[in-house]
Order: structure tokens, then C-alpha cells, then sequence
């Protein structure tokens, strides 16, 4: 059975690009480009219609042509992208130790005492399960 392709590490520009489209939903590049500007208000659309037209070439995005102004979505789920990248991550930087990247955050003044408390809980709430 031949291994499933294997979609392209986003940069953190398409990663910036593909957290809209997960917060939208499917959106055309006008609508992209304006939930951009709040945060970065020199983004030019041309630019943003252009990163939207590699990562569609790339596999990151599926584009729905149906319609005069062409739909984008994220190829993959929000959840499932964030994985990869890190399982990608605690490979490379922790050397395959989950524990270590959960210690180095929580030593690294990374987290707030409110997530504090929600790991906690969660922690609490796993333990029982």
C-alpha cells in the first residue's frame, strides 16, 4: 500500500494565514485579507492572494472554484496540523521526550497561572479516567 503524501511544514506566514482560515472557516481572500489587516494592517491582498495560491499549489489549502470569487480552505484540520508540527517539534528539540517540552514550557515562564490551573485540572481529571 503506498505511504499517504506527506503535506509541506507551512512557514509561519502560511501558518498565520491557515490559523484565519480556521477561525473563518471557508473564505474567499477578501475575506482573509480583512481578518488579516486587524493584525496586520500592511498586508497587502495581493500578497495574501498570492501566499493563498502557493499554499493551494502546496496541498495546504483546498480551493473550491465554483463561484466567481474562489472559496480556500485548510487541507487539514486545525488539530491535526498542530500535531504534526508538534510531534515534528519534540523529535527534533526534545529528542522524542513529550515530558521534556511540557517541563521546558512550564520552566520557562510560558505558561500563566490560568493554564497552570487548566493542566492541572486536566491532569486531575485524566487521572481518574
Amino acid at each position: 500500500m503506498p505511504t499517504p503524501k506527506r503535506l509541506p511544514k507551512p512557514t509561519p506566514a502560511e501558518l498565520g494565514l491557515l490559523r484565519t482560515l480556521w477561525a473563518l472557516g471557508p473564505s474567499t481572500v477578501k475575506q482573509v485579507h480583512e481578518a488579516q489587516q486587524r493584525e496586520r494592517p500592511d498586508l497587502g491582498y495581493a500578497n495574501v492572494l498570492r501566499l493563498m495560491q502557493i499554499m493551494h499549489g502546496k496541498g495546504l489549502l483546498k480551493r473550491d472554484e465554483s463561484q466567481r470569487s474562489h472559496v480556500y480552505a485548510a487541507a487539514q484540520p486545525q488539530g491535526s496540523l498542530q500535531g504534526r508540527l508538534l510531534d515534528d517539534l519534540i523529535h527534533k528539540a526534545f529528542a522524542g521526550s513529550g515530558k521534556d517540552l511540557v517541563l521546558a514550557a512550564l520552566r520557562g515562564g510560558r505558561v500563566s497561572d490560568a493554564e497552570r490551573e487548566e493542566i492541572q485540572r486536566f491532569l486531575e481529571d485524566t487521572r481518574d479516567a
